[in-house]
């Protein structure tokens, strides 16, 4: 019994691996080739001036729901709508907030109740009023209040029923775009047709140094748990997301930041509040929708860092995230299988669906089953200890190189920060988050995985933040 334990688990654990790293090498390789393809499209100052002078400029929407942010709130919406881009306007959801955030924007924005032609074309929790400001500056800026909805999802349905322009950027309220956020989203829509979705990248404003809602000097967070989540979001943005996007299967569109199209929004019924990953079950369904109409469709990631967020800076925060994640990947598979396989849905059902079925649904529970088994056989003296540290070494191997490669790829291309001494902070994540963030991150998901299957209580808590001061941000 032993020695197929021990045959069976060291085949298994080479093939997973390999394909692992296979699969990883060939998503560095299609990035390089779509960020290449973006600089070669680039005609920045042309494409700037003709949004500027054209009557026929998109307009986009910016819609961030807001519950219990009275400390960030202001700084934020100010962030919000100091965009460099012609046509667009800011909804902010104060989704039944319990503390004072409705009444900050009201007293710093000189806002008043207006009669307004509210549709709900998207269900959600009843809809009270809204607000809008008596300033001319803040003109652009818009406040719906409604009653709690208990998710993200059900505030940004109300902030689509309230919008205007054919496109939106769902975003958070804790987030800091950049000046250019809603250009660089426009941008590849002056390029190549049937885009429905574009995602922007992502960093963490753990930090950075924050001045009236910008960020104006870019550092990466020196304490460990969102040290290590920074070098997650390089990772997942500019190597797997601009690998997906080169082959038009993409994933998902992060609901911390990105642009879409609000008519296939709408059409494919909105976002979906009962799901704990909704941007990734909202993105499934927009593709669904366009194969099962027959619509073309692209969805592309570009790789540029449009929005800074607080990320989570305790164990604690970060475990309620990431099992609230882990119990969404789970729900969004088992509510989609059908489309698993299915050559009907394209790229997303017959590569994206499979491939994160076995790499990211089930490797946290590949991980945590080869851990117990190396133990059982460590303990009944069934392993080879140099065979084993051999593949330890040229999986580790493999990740620093991986790092070092994501490291200079996000510093050729002006990435998120500006001096190279920022970026030893990130390669000293590298070197040890395979010992000490990783297992716990397998562990949170895991435990996500069981809170669905046991069919216990979801609740997402509240992500309480503490702000920015004005040398550098705070963690929340």
């Amino acid at each position: 019994m032993k020695e197929f334990i021990l045959n069976f688990y060291g085949h298994a654990v080479f093939i997973y691996s390999l394909a692992l790293i296979l699969s990883y090498v060939a998503l560095m390789w299609l990035a390089e080739i779509s960020i290449l393809r973006n600089k070669r499209r680039n005609l920045e100052s042309y494409a700037r001036n003709l949004l500027h002078k054209s009557p026929f400029t998109p307009g986009v929407s910016i819609v961030a729901p807001a519950y219990n942010e009275e400390t960030t709130i202001v700084e934020n919406v100010h962030s919000l709508l100091s965009q460099d881009y012609p046509l667009f306007e800011v909804i902010i959801v104060n989704d039944g907030s319990k503390d004072r955030t409705l009444e900050r924007l009201i007293e710093n924005f000189d806002l008043v109740e207006v009669p307004y032609a509210y549709v709900a074309q998207l269900k959600t929790k009843p809809y009270r009023r809204m607000f809008k400001s008596t300033r001319p500056e803040f003109a652009r800026l818009k406040v719906v209040d409604k009653v709690n909805g208990g998710t993200k999802a059900d505030a940004v349905n109300a902030g689509l029923n309230a919008a205007v322009f054919p496109y939106f950027i769902n975003t958070d309220v804790d987030c800091i775009l950049a000046k250019d956020a809603i250009f660089r989203c426009v941008l590849p829509l002056l390029k190549q047709e049937n885009i429905i979705a574009v995602s922007g990248a992502m960093a963490l404003s753990n930090g950075c140094k924050v001045e009236k809602g910008q960020i104006v000097e870019a550092y990466p967070p020196h304490a460990p748990v969102p040290l290590f989540q920074t070098l997650e979001y390089m990772r997942s943005f500019l190597i797997g997301k601009m690998g997906w996007s080169a082959i038009n299967a993409m994933p998902n569109v992060s609901g911390g930041y990105g642009l879409f199209n609000r008519e296939v929004v709408m059409a494919a019924g909105g976002y979906s509040p009962d799901s704990f990953a909704e941007d990734m079950d909202m993105l499934i369904r927009m593709v669904a929708y366009c194969c099962e109409t027959k619509r073309p469709y692209r969805v592309v990631q570009i790789p540029y860092t449009c929005c800074w967020t607080e990320g989570p800076a305790t164990l604690k925060v970060l475990s309620r995230q990431r099992i609230r994640w882990g119990r969404g990947l789970i729900q969004t598979f088992y509510k989609h299988r059908r489309l698993i396989g299915n050559p009907r849905y394209r790229q997303l059902g017959m590569v994206t669906l499979p491939y994160l079925l076995v790499f990211e649904l089930t490797a946290p529970l590949i991980e945590f089953l080869g851990m117990l088994t190396l133990i059982f056989l460590g303990i009944t003296g069934g392993v080879n200890w140099g065979y084993a540290l051999v593949m330890f070494l040229a999986i580790y191997t493999f990740c620093i190189l991986l790092s070092l490669f994501l490291i200079s790829f996000d510093y050729a291309i002006g990435g998120s920060y500006k001096k190279i001494k920022s970026y030893l902070w990130i390669f000293l994540a590298a070197l040890t988050e395979p010992f000490f963030y990783h297992p716990m991150v397998v562990f949170f998901s895991l435990r996500g995985y069981l809170n669905y299957l046991t069919g216990q209580k979801a609740v997402w808590g509240e992500m309480t933040r503490k702000g920015f001061s004005k040398k550098e941000s705070t963690t929340k």
